[in-house]
């Protein structure tokens, strides 16, 4: 899919202006065949304005507490988020520094023995806007979501599935939040 960013901001003298419109590239890695990733905006603390609409950094792929994140992703049918089970280990090796690479600390929240299930430190907003996807939740607790229904999911462990036979595309907005469970994320005192 194609999606267009179109980035507002202020000139010298405060005045509002469009300061970028143009496509944003997919992200994809060879550990998840079908997937992709469109980062399109975020930031690790809140912003300030007026600001020139330069992007905020946005690493690592998941926001600290504070920050944010807003993007789209693609879950293509018969996905579960893991890695291939025929790889090699050097092809493993490879595939999971690329994914640390273009998705940076993504994989640390991965459970390596329950394939796509991983726990944030986040509040996430979520759309379906094509496809159909499953939310699957502990005890292989599920929902059934389709276009337009909405999920907000407080920082619960969690794996997207496509059960279907067309990619299902979702668009999110997620916050960093405290989190007592997640390492990294202190709650407040």
């Amino acid at each position: 899919m194609k999606i267009r960013r179109v980035v507002t901001g202020h000139d010298e003298a405060g005045k509002a202006v469009f300061v970028e419109d143009g496509e944003v590239e997919p992200i994809t890695v060879s550990l998840s065949p079908g997937a992709e990733y469109h980062r399109l905006w975020g930031g690790n603390e809140a912003p300030s304005f007026p600001d020139d609409g330069s992007p905020p950094d946005q690493h690592p792929f998941f926001p600290p507490v504070g920050g944010y994140r807003f993007l789209t992703f693609q879950v293509p049918p018969g996905h579960r988020q893991s890695a291939q089970p025929d790889l090699s280990p050097s092809e493993l090796e490879a595939g999971l520094a690329e994914l640390d690479a273009k998705l940076p600390g993504m994989g640390g929240y991965m459970e390596p023995d329950a394939p796509g299930m991983h726990t944030t430190a986040t509040v996430d907003f979520e759309i379906v806007l094509e496809g159909e996807v499953w939310l699957e939740l502990d005890d292989g607790a599920e929902v059934h979501l389709k276009p337009g229904d909405a999920v907000v999911q407080n920082g619960t462990r969690h794996a997207w599935r496509n059960k279907g036979d067309v990619p299902a595309r979702l668009v999110a907005f997620i916050v960093g939040a405290h989190h007592a469970r997640v390492p990294g994320s202190s709650a407040p005192a």
